[in-house]
């Protein structure tokens, strides 16, 4: 039988058919990605064959087919691991918010790095506009304006009031569409108010104006009613980068990779080498200087947590 797995607890999976039944199994003997270790070698969204014993209740796992792509994050337990959060997705949402807890703009890149990286297609969501200042509401648009020119779309939405849904749910139409972001900035909540019928548990109205608790303690697939699946993670903390090297991190910034070819040597790191035309184009105000300093701080390994200004 095949499927694909749309919820995984560490050692049980839960698998949908194409005909819509759900079965839960268990993973035969040892899966390694080969190339590195992960934490989790089966993964929401993998397409999966499965089979059941005889006189056993439960499936069992026995092969996985090829992964379009994924996306991974270093393990929090293990530092020499990594953690797959979910594969064969159409589009990563970042769910992000500008106050209440407040989303960095550091959080933000090295999810679009990380997705760059796995060719998977991204896009920002700045959710529960309805609580922000009219400070927060500018810095929301100057955001909006950055990133929608680098190439990622951008949404504004209340999950409370409901504003901003139409557009993101005619985005998510028929597709496998991942939400990620910290805790307390409404994935839960905009899942449900996108589509009713999924009813996921949300935390305490409380923590919709706070930093809030993890409401989901595993990756887990819904279908859509009105198609396709959207993929709920828990919320991150903090966004660890794995098997990068230096030169690569630069071809995943979309505004450098345009630049690349104009630098002076084929390596360049865009920080100290001459006849750089990153550092060139920054310099003449078209590369915006808090991408650029997150850029330096995911060169640095450092865990950005610090606002950057918007110019231009």
């Amino acid at each position: 039988m095949k499927g694909i797995v749309v919820k995984s607890t560490g050692s049980w999976y839960t698998i949908i058919t194409d005909n819509g039944e759900i079965f839960n199994c268990r993973l035969k003997g040892q899966f390694r990605i080969h190339g590195f270790r992960t934490t989790n070698p089966v993964a929401v969204g993998d397409h999966v064959e499965f089979n059941f014993p005889e006189s056993k209740d439960s499936g069992v796992i026995f092969a996985i087919a090829p992964r379009k792509n994924y996306i991974i994050r270093k393990s929090i337990n293990l530092s020499k691991s990594a953690h797959i959060i979910a594969s064969n997705i159409d589009r990563l949402y970042i769910i992000a918010s500008i106050m209440l807890p407040r989303t960095s703009t550091g959080f933000i890149d090295r999810l679009l790095v990380t997705a760059e990286a796995y060719h998977i297609p991204a896009a920002i969501v700045f959710n529960k506009i309805d609580i922000y200042s009219e400070e927060a509401l500018v810095r929301c648009s100057e955001l909006m304006t950055l990133y929608s020119s680098i190439g990622y779309p951008a949404y504004a939405t209340s999950a409370l009031e409901g504003s901003g849904l139409e557009a993101l749910r005619e985005a998510l139409a028929g597709k496998v569409n991942l939400f990620s972001g910290h805790s307390g900035v409404g994935k839960s909540a905009l899942i449900n108010a996108l589509d009713p019928k999924l009813k996921i548990r949300t935390g305490e109205i409380s923590s919709y104006h706070n930093k809030g608790t993890h409401t989901t303690t595993f990756a887990e697939m819904h279908v859509l009613s009105f198609g396709g699946f959207m993929i709920d993670t828990p919320g991150i903390k903090e966004f660890g980068l794995v098997h990068f090297e230096s030169q690569e991190v630069g071809e995943r910034f979309p505004e450098f990779r345009a630049l690349l070819s104009a630098c002076r040597y084929s390596n360049c790191t865009h920080v100290h080498e001459p006849g750089c035309a990153v550092k060139s184009a920054l310099s003449d105000g078209k590369i915006n200087p808090g991408r650029y300093r997150n850029y330096l701080g995911i060169l640095n390994d450092k865990n950005l947590d610090a606002e950057e200004g918007i110019k231009g």
